[in-house]
């Protein structure tokens, strides 16, 4: 447990001997002085007596504790005192008795024990103790009171306490203590002696440290004298006082024996031990304190013992005891002083007391008492009322007591309480001995000079030079001061000279303020009594101010002068409020006469702060009527003297008006802003209507006369005044604790002058505008909310800021928008008058509107006022709203070139202009954006409106008035300046939709498709009549639509829409509103007119509005949310049933209509009607059956009217059958529950089945397409009989199985096939039907439709028929690209070399527009139909069965010329883009563009071509070179997978075609280097140019097309965007490699040399690049924990990775590239890494190593680690397994645990074991070779043999199982004797497996080519490695 807690006698919470008897009784009771015994209060006992339990064997077992507490150990004695404690409450007092001199004596020894808690513990063991005895206890009462007494006197609180309890256990009544103590007086204090005599040594008869022995010695001495201390009080005090038992009726019974008793034993103790005098020396702080409480006592109770014998002694010690510098000791120190000096005041006279104790008091003053500043301080008076006269010199004496007080003040670091305490003393002292001169001098002129001389030396030059010369320096916390004097002969002399010197040292604030008060104290303390003793105090005060101003030139002056203004302060707070007159009469009148001339002359503000502080403080009269009289120095009868207060006054007014006035308002400089606060604090309540019209007066008008002259000096100056007038005025209103101002009343500074001033400056064109708005804004006020005083009258507030409002009228004038021009006349309508003012120049007009901007931005809450004045309030509201959003429409613009500029470069002059009102724009703009929204709103309705209604017409005006070019920044400035009006001026709902209603009102321009009917607050629809549109009158709109599509963007579909504002009845009500023509929901007709008009600049409906509404429509959750679906799409539908006439009926399709299909339906009903049914039943199902039924009920009936066919109806009707037939032909399809049954019970699903029967019915009634004549509805029919069997877009078995999931009914199938095989029923219908477009893409549509439902039901004349128009609609777009494909070639192949590119681009362009795009629009649907004809080969069993009957083999040639067909188209924009990228990239571009018209086109030729038969192929690629043309077929596949211009399915296409025989062959090398794939090198004579060619950059080449995305620089690469296009093809580019190089044989030449090209040719930064779309960080995923949810993006490439490299192919991520995103392109850099590990090991590893950055290596490795490594080790292994390589000589065995592969070699008698052993991150770490055991083979040998197969191993780009085998053939061939190459030293290279064949002539070595290549290249010469010959 360590070391036990010892001693606490130096805790400072040990009590006195006084409190420490106080401990002895409770808390609450009375302390009687120095020393005395506290003791008041009722003791009252709170332990209980437990009654005592008998038990057989006490005595053994308290003896046996007993015992226990003789022990060192101070646990053993805790646990025996516990128990003792334990056995005391258990036992009887009987039993307890017998052991009471045994326990005494180990009582007495454990109190003296080192350990607390054993003290502790001991006292409540006797608690207990005598708790128990009882009565037992008085025979040995004397015995014990003694160690009793002396434990009450620990100096730890706990012992103490504990002991106390004890006491009060044994003797609960305050009489029966008192009586034990005089009962015991003399053991106790025999006891006390024993203890006084004790030493360390003998302390204790146990081995201790002596530090523990001399902690307990000091313990006991101290405890010992506060024992005896507070004896004698208690027992010789009686008699005088008895603190604490005042209710003790009679004296104890032995109280005079025990007083004798006393008396003796203290003489003789105070005698024995010298008077107590050695104990004073001790080094503990306890004793020393215990030592003067006995002196203390001994002098009050036993005086008798200070005799002449000892009375020298006694007094140079008790005197001297100044010394002392422990606090603790100073609070008994100064009593036992005290006490001494009162008792023997003779005792200061004594010889040496002087130079000893003085000089020791002087050392404890200058040194701050020791640190007892709060115990000290407060009895220094009452040491200097006892020390007698006589015994020091009195004058001298004091002034040393006050220097060295003063020295010992410490003004950095004291507590606030030391430092009152110190101040209180000073001013204490001091006072006292100003009021006691009479005891050190006689006479009155001597006690008069005492007095003075103490306050000119101590007051004047101590104190108040002190407080002067500290300075505040703004902002540092803390004042500086100057050195303090050291003698009081040349004080004033020393203050002269270093009161002005710089300052070094800093006072705390606290200290300057009680400074300043202590010195306020003494001089209110003088003015009270001795009036006489103030003049040398002001006398002194007159010059210090003076010599301050005189020192003009002094840095720190105004700090000197804020130390004067921050005393005047306080005697304002201390003195003047208190009603003393002294500060006035003898500080403040003075200074202000005396140095009024000087500050006059100055240009000092701080000097005229000071005047102004006097004059707040002491009044104007009673300051500036001194000035009147002559400033002459004060009287004492001044206090007295009222005077004439009529003259008073008049020479008060006199000087203020011809003083005052003209200096506070007289030139702008350093001063001004001080004089005109002096000018307002001379303003007097009782003059202030003459004084503030004489400043106007001043002011305002030059000369008095009639005419205004104004002086704009003099009004800068006004307007400064009036500021200040409104900061004093704000500043009582916000704190009305500061008093009421005479001037709070706005009435008082009203005036006429005022009110014509300010109108005439508002009026003017002033040049200084800057000064005249500032004079405007501090009359008007209002710059703040909260501002509402203005010193002019309404009316004139009024004139002013109708002038404001006309300059700003003017300064939009000049706008060059005429939207703003226009809202000046709204304005002016408002205003009903004219505002224009007289024509400026340009110059002038900003000057005006700058100078209104800065009226305004002063005052402009000021506005207020007017707040049921609609028309200044509304007008200068909305000027500002206007010219802020003229400024930032003028600044976007002026981005591209404002029209203000002409196009010309501006001059100086002009710039600036415009830099002048581009700043003056923006401070609009900030000044609006800081006014808070509750302020407009807290206009009145009238005003709102008018604002709003002007503001939203600005808006409207600006979105069709502004040029289109400007068309996006303009849509984007509007549509901000309305949200910022729908968030400052609209308070809820209903307000909000108010003003959109006024935003969306009808306009010349808007709008075009759909009206709204604003009538009885319903927001109904009319269709409007189709008009002739010119393209201004379109194109602005389009602007509006873009504007209002950017609005709902923001807002909200909800709150542009009102959507909840109109609520239908029920459900029911919902559904049926559908039928009817007008909808009464809100704003369904801005939703069908964006829907409309479709596309409109930076948007269109399907890129914005669309998803907003579709994301609106599935988040509903009201009637009302569904009704406004419904009526859009009943405006629609009314829209398209009116203008069916003009819908293009072959632009529909056999399957759903794609985005780019709705795109190409002209009509704007339709369109916007077809897009939105897709979304809510197709794209999104957001209708459910219900919806569709009763839709499709509506259509029908509109079909016929009466007996005539609606031809508007049936010609829309296809388009919107193949949105709804998808629903009505799947059951439960709906999505509305049980809602939707009502629906489908009235109109049965077998009611569709049966009306399409009728409509098929219908069309078999009309001729056939071949007999197709105008007037007739043919091809609507079919249309709507095709859009009824809908097929998916995707072709192939996946259009055959949703087919087949459609519910068809029997009859119908027949009934469509007869109607099919109707349209070949002629001979001659093949040529008929080319005739006609419209009539063969009618049939194509129809064939394809029959395919897919009524394939099963085709006899082979369908087939044939089928298949040849297929044919014959394929060649027809065949011929159309090959044409445009050779005409490109035709261009760029003549094209001049010196030719203007822009005349190519444009024939390019018109090569590749393709002017009739039927061809091809039909050969899409041909295609479609080729597809599903195609995917029968994956249909079931049953269904081939089917086809087998038919013979379809019969069809494979014209199948296959089809497809051959298909490979042409493909070949042939592939070609044409190619020879165009020859040309430039934006010729690439153009022809790559064509295709994106037709997307689904090239789709189904993509998949076409995917699918694509060896032959097919191979047929293509060999007409196409037949073709001739300048680029073939790898040109034209490259040109497709790098395409500028991407369609994904075509790119895929081409990267399969590529991967793929016949083509990947030969595309990716160039024809000349074809030789080097299937032969080595062989030449038997070896020459130079054979060397060279046999190096890899000799040998082989990558294709053009290839080389140019492997060689791209990888550095630009990391720096550019991560979905960047040329990124991607560099990525797909090395797919493509890899994966060719996946698809060749390990051990071919080809994929050797391809290797090696790669080595030498890529850059190893690619891996880099591939880890930018790997956000994989080192120890992402501990323990390789792989069933943890990874991130997006590492998730892809980590799957990706494995995947590749399980499989051997990235196939799968090539094909989900596209559209490229981050994920693809995550999971391709993945895939690439993972096939990359497995095809190019050694590249990879180099790579790796070469990587610096330590992170990202850490990253890659911990990434391989987890994700590939595992795969690719468990991989080699296998291949090594089952690789055949063994034979008798060799062997391998595979160890998969430890990932090693042991091979093993032997010939003959020689043989040895290789070890190659994986790494974890295998391949970034290479593998590691060891031979373990060898035979017959040299050291050399040995390690040669093992270096080369750590090459093979290491270099191996491939399977590590044929890394082996070569190796195995090395070595082979090393037994069959041939020569390794001496350059490498292996006979296999280890790259590229060939053998050493080139031998040098002269010394005949044969050497690899590679290595020998090598060694030419890096020694620069062409000599042999050996024998240096040349070769």
């Amino acid at each position: 447990m360590g070391r036990p807690k010892g001693e606490g006698a130096r805790s400072k919470t040990r009590p006195s001997s006084s409190s420490l008897a106080a401990s002895l009784l409770p808390a609450g009771t009375a302390t009687v002085g120095f020393g005395g015994y506290v003791g008041s209060s009722r003791l009252e006992s709170s332990l209980p007596g437990d009654d005592a339990f008998p038990f057989s064997d006490v005595d053994s077992e308290i003896a046996q504790h007993l015992k226990r507490l003789g022990r060192k150990d101070p646990i053993t004695k805790l646990k025996a005192l516990t128990s003792l404690a334990d056995l005391f409450k258990q036992k009887s007092g009987e039993d307890i008795v017998q052991i009471i001199p045994q326990w005494a004596f180990e009582y007495k020894r454990l109190l003296q024990d080192y350990n607390r808690e054993v003290r502790r513990a001991t006292n409540d063991t006797m608690t207990n103790f005598v708790i128990t005895v009882g009565r037992g206890l008085a025979p040995h009462l004397k015995s014990l009171m003694g160690p009793w007494w002396f434990s009450q006197f620990d100096p730890v609180p706990e012992v103490y306490q504990s002991a106390r309890r004890s006491l009060q256990a044994a003797f609960p009544a305050q009489e029966k203590r008192l009586d034990a103590l005089s009962l015991c007086a003399n053991e106790i204090l025999l006891y006390i002696e024993e203890n006084l005599k004790l030493t360390p040594q003998a302390i204790s008869d146990k081995v201790a440290p002596l530090d523990e022995l001399e902690d307990i010695h000091q313990r006991v001495i101290s405890s010992s004298l506060l024992a005896l201390a507070t004896l004698l009080d208690i027992l010789l005090g009686m008699q005088v006082q008895r603190p604490g038992f005042e209710n003790v009726i009679a004296e104890p019974k032995n109280a005079s024996k025990a007083r004798t008793t006393v008396i003796s034993s203290a003489e003789k103790m105070f005698s024995t031990h010298k008077y107590f005098l050695e104990f004073l020396k001790s080094q503990s702080p306890g004793v020393r304190s215990a030592t003067y409480s006995v002196l203390g006592s001994f002098i009050k109770h036993v005086p008798h013992v200070f005799n002449e014998g000892n009375m020298k002694t006694l007094s140079v010690n008790i005197l001297g005891a100044f010394q002392e510098k422990d606090p603790a000791c100073h609070s008994s120190m100064w009593e036992t002083i005290l006490l001494f000096s009162k008792s023997f005041p003779d005792s200061w006279t004594l010889p040496n007391v002087q130079k000893t104790a003085v000089n020791r008091f002087w050392h404890f003053l200058k040194n701050g008492c020791y640190g007892s500043r709060q115990a000290s301080y407060p009895v220094l008076i009452v040491l200097l009322d006892t020390i007698v006269v006589k015994a020091v010199h009195g004058e001298q004496f004091l002034l040393s007591f006050f220097q060295y007080l003063w020295d010992g003040r410490n003004p950095f670091n004291p507590s606030t309480a030391d430092r009152l305490a110190f101040f209180n003393a000073f001013k204490e002292c001091f006072i006292w001995a100003v009021h006691n001169a009479s005891r050190f001098c006689n006479g009155v002129d001597a006690i008069s000079h005492f007095q003075i001389g103490l306050v000119q030396n101590i007051l004047v030059t101590l104190l108040w030079h002190d407080y002067l010369l500290v300075v505040h320096p703004k902002g540092h916390g803390g004042v500086s001061y100057g050195n303090s004097i050291c003698s009081f002969e040349n004080n004033t002399q020393a203050f002269q000279e270093t009161k002005m010197d710089p300052v070094t040292i800093k006072y705390p604030m606290g200290y300057l303020q009680d400074l300043g008060k202590c010195i306020i104290g003494i001089l209110s303390e003088f003015s009270s009594k001795e009036c006489d003793l103030l003049d040398p105090f002001s006398a002194s005060f007159q010059e210090d101010i003076l010599e301050i101003l005189r020192q003009e030139h002094l840095q720190k002056l105004s700090e000197h002068v804020e130390q004067v203004v921050n005393f005047l302060i306080l005697l304002d707070e201390y003195a003047v409020q208190k009603g003393e007159r002294w500060p006035l009469v003898y500080l403040s009148r003075p200074m202000v006469a005396n140095s009024f001339p000087l500050i006059r002359s100055m240009d000092s503000p701080d000097a005229v702060k000071l005047l102004s502080i006097t004059v707040s403080i002491f009044g104007p009269q009673e300051v500036v009527s001194k000035l009147s009289i002559g400033g002459q120095r004060h009287q004492s009868s001044d206090i007295s003297i009222g005077g004439d207060k009529k003259s008073k006054s008049e020479n008060f007014l006199q000087s203020f008006k011809e003083i005052f006035v003209p200096w506070c308002l007289y030139g702008n400089n350093r001063s001004t802003s001080a004089r005109l606060d002096l000018l307002l604090a001379l303003l007097d309540g009782e003059h202030f209507s003459e004084q503030w019209p004489s400043i106007i007066k001043y002011a305002i008008l030059e000369h008095p006369g009639t005419e205004l002259l104004l002086d704009f000096d003099r009004i800068d100056m006004l307007a400064m005044l009036m500021e200040k007038v409104r900061g004093e005025i704000n500043k009582k209103k916000a704190v009305p604790e500061l008093g009421h101002w005479h001037g709070s009343y706005l009435e008082l500074w009203q005036h006429k002058l005022l009110d014509s001033t300010a109108v005439s400056i508002a009026c003017c064109s002033p040049s200084l505008w800057i000064s005249h708005a500032r004079f405007l804004g501090s009359v008007l006020g209002g710059s703040t909310e909260d501002d509402q005083s203005y010193f002019v009258s309404r009316d004139a507030i009024f004139l002013i800021y109708e002038e404001i409002l006309k300059k700003f009228i003017l300064f939009l004038m000049e706008s060059p928008f005429k939207w703003a021009k226009d809202a000046c006349s709204l304005i002016e309508c408002i205003m009903e008058k004219d505002l224009m003012p007289k024509c400026e120049s340009y110059v002038n007009i900003l000057e005006m509107a700058q100078f209104a901007f800065e009226v305004l931005k002063g005052s402009f809450f000021c506005l207020k006022i007017f707040s049921e004045e609609h028309k200044l309030l509304t007008c200068i509201s909305t000027v500002l709203f206007i010219i802020d959003w003229e400024h930032s429409m003028a600044s976007e613009v002026a981005i591209d070139g404002s029209s203000m500029t002409s196009g010309c470069i501006l001059d100086a002059e002009s710039q600036k202009r415009l830099d002048s009102k581009f700043s003056f724009g923006e401070s609009m703009h900030a000044f609006r954006c800081k006014i808070s929204p509750n302020f407009w709103k807290g206009f009145n309705m009238c005003n709102l409106k008018k604002l709003t209604s002007i503001l939203i017409q600005t808006i409207r005006d600006a979105i069709f008035k502004t040029d289109t070019f400007y068309t996006d920044k303009v849509i984007s400035l509007c549509c901000q300046w309305m949200l910022e009006i729908l968030d400052i001026l609209c308070w809820d709902n209903c307000s909000e939709q108010t003003l959109l209603d006024q935003l969306f009102d009808k306009r010349d321009f808007w709008p075009l498709w759909v009206a709204p009917a604003l009538d009885n607050d319903s927001r109904s629809a009319i269709l409007k009549a189709k008009s002739i549109l010119t393209d201004a009158h379109e194109s602005r709109h389009q602007q509006f639509v873009a504007f209002t599509d950017k609005l709902i963007s923001k807002l909200g579909v909800g709150r542009v829409l009102a959507v909840s504002q109109t609520v239908p009845s029920s459900s029911e009500e919902a559904t049926n509103e559908l039928v009817t023509s007008k909808s009464s929901f809100p704003r369904a007709w801005l939703a069908a007119e964006i829907l409309c008009t479709w596309k409109w600049p930076g948007g269109s409906a399907l890129s914005s509005f669309l998803p907003l509404l579709r994301e609106h429509a599935k988040n509903r959750n009201s009637p009302a949310e569904d009704s406004l679906l419904d009526s859009i799409i009943n405006i629609l539908l009314d829209g398209s049933l009116v203008h069916g006439t003009s819908c293009q009926v072959g632009l529909f399709n056999v399957w759903p209509a794609s985005d780019d299909e709705v795109e190409i339906i002209k009509e704007p009903f339709l369109r916007a009607l077809i897009s939105l049914l897709s979304v809510l039943i197709i794209k999104d199902v957001i209708w459910g059956k219900a919806k569709v039924v009763v839709l499709f009920e509506f259509l029908v009936n509109k079909l016929f009217i009466g007996e005539t066919v609606n031809r508007n109806c049936l010609r829309i009707l296809p388009f919107v059958m193949n949105v709804l037939i998808q629903p009505l032909r799947h059951k439960g399809s709906g999505s509305d529950g049980s809602s939707e049954n009502a629906q489908i019970d009235s109109f049965k699903e077998s009611d569709v089945h049966y009306i399409i029967k009728e409509w098929l019915q219908r069309a078999l009634s009309l001729p056939p397409l071949v007999s197709w004549e105008s007037g007739q509805d043919i091809e609507e029919w079919i249309q709507l009989i095709i859009s009824c069997y809908p097929l998916s877009a995707i072709g192939e078995i996946g259009a055959l199985k949703i087919a087949q999931k459609r519910e068809i009914s029997h009859l119908e199938k027949k009934l469509l096939l007869v109607l099919f095989r109707k349209q070949r029923t002629d001979s001659n219908a093949s040529t008929a039907v080319s005739q006609f477009p419209a009539a063969q893409m009618t049939l194509s549509k129809l064939m394809a439709v029959s395919v897919g439902y009524c394939w099963k039901e085709f006899d082979e004349n369908d087939w044939e028929f089928l298949l040849s128009q297929l044919q014959g609609w394929t060649e027809s777009a065949v011929l159309l690209m090959e044409e445009i494909a050779e005409n490109v070639d035709n261009i760029v192949v003549n094209m001049p070399t010196s030719g203007d590119m822009e005349v190519t681009i444009k024939e390019l362009e018109e090569a590749v527009q393709i002017l009739d795009p039927f061809p091809l629009t039909i050969a899409r649907t041909a295609l479609f139909s080729f597809s599903l004809f195609c995917g029968f080969s994956d249909l079931h069993a049953e269904d081939t069965k089917i086809l087998n009957t038919l013979k379809l083999e019969r069809f494979d040639p014209i199948r296959d010329r089809i497809v051959e067909a298909i490979l042409r188209l493909f070949f042939a924009t592939g070609i044409a883009e190619a020879i165009s990228r020859s040309c430039c990239l934006e010729a690439a571009s153009i022809v790559a563009s064509t295709r994106l018209a037709h997307s689904h086109l090239w789709d189904l030729v993509a998949s076409s071509v995917i699918n694509s038969s060896y032959h097919a192929r191979n047929s293509a690629v060999k007409s196409v070179e037949l073709w001739g043309l300048s680029k073939g077929s790898i040109s034209s596949l490259y040109a497709i997978l790098f395409s500028s211009e991407p369609t994904s399915s075509l790119q895929f296409a081409a990267f399969t075609i590529l991967t793929t025989e016949p083509v990947s062959h030969m595309a990716f090398t160039k024809e000349d280097t074809a030789r080097y794939f299937n032969e080595d090198i062989d030449d038997s004579e070896p020459n130079q140019s054979q060397v060279g060619s046999s190096s890899a950059e000799e040998a082989f080449h990558f294709r053009e097309e290839i080389s140019c995305m492997i060689g791209k620089s990888p550095y630009n690469l990391l720096k550019m965007d991560l979905l960047a296009q040329d990124r991607v093809s560099v990525f797909v580019a090395w797919a493509l490699l890899l994966s060719h190089l996946q698809s060749l044989p390990l051990s071919s030449p080809a994929r050797e040399k391809l290797v090696q090209c790669l080595q030498d040719f890529a850059d190893s930064i690619i891996l880099e690049c591939l880890f930018q779309h790997i956000p994989w960080k080192s120890g992402m995923l501990p323990n390789s924990k792989k069933d943890v949810e990874l991130p997006a993006g590492i998730s892809e490439a980590a799957n990706a990775a494995t995947r590749a490299i399980t499989t051997g192919s990235l196939l799968f991520s090539v094909e989900s590239l596209w559209p490229v995103g981050t994920k693809q392109m995550a999971s391709l850099a993945g895939a690439v890494y993972g096939l990359m590990l497995c095809v190019l090991p050694a590249y990879v590893r180099g790579c790796f190593a070469g990587i610096r950055d330590r992170s990202t290596s850490s990253a890659i490795e911990s990434f391989t680690k987890i994700w590939c490594s595992p795969s690719l080790i468990a991989d080699e292994l296998h291949q090594i397994k089952k690789a055949d390589v063994a034979d008798e000589n060799f062997s391998v065995s595979v160890n998969k645990s430890s990932c090693e592969v042991i091979a093993t070699y032997k010939k003959e008698e020689t043989g040895m074991d290789l070890v190659i052993h994986l790494p974890a991150s295998y391949p970034l770490r290479p593998v590691d070779v060891d031979c373990t055991r060898s035979l017959g083979i040299s050291e050399v040998k040995k390690r040669k043999w093992l270096m080369s197969m750590m090459a093979f191993v290491r270099n191996q780009n491939g399977a590590l199982a044929e890394a082996i085998r070569i190796w195995k053939s090395n070595f082979d061939k090393e037994f069959q004797g041939v020569e390794e190459c001496p350059i490498c030293y292996s006979i296999i290279h280890t790259s590229n497996h060939s053998l050493p064949r080139l031998a040098c002539k002269t010394c005949k070595h044969k050497f690899h080519s590679a290595c020998l290549y090598k060694w030419f290249s890096t020694s620069h010469k062409s000599t042999c490695p050996l024998c240096q010959s040349p070769f």
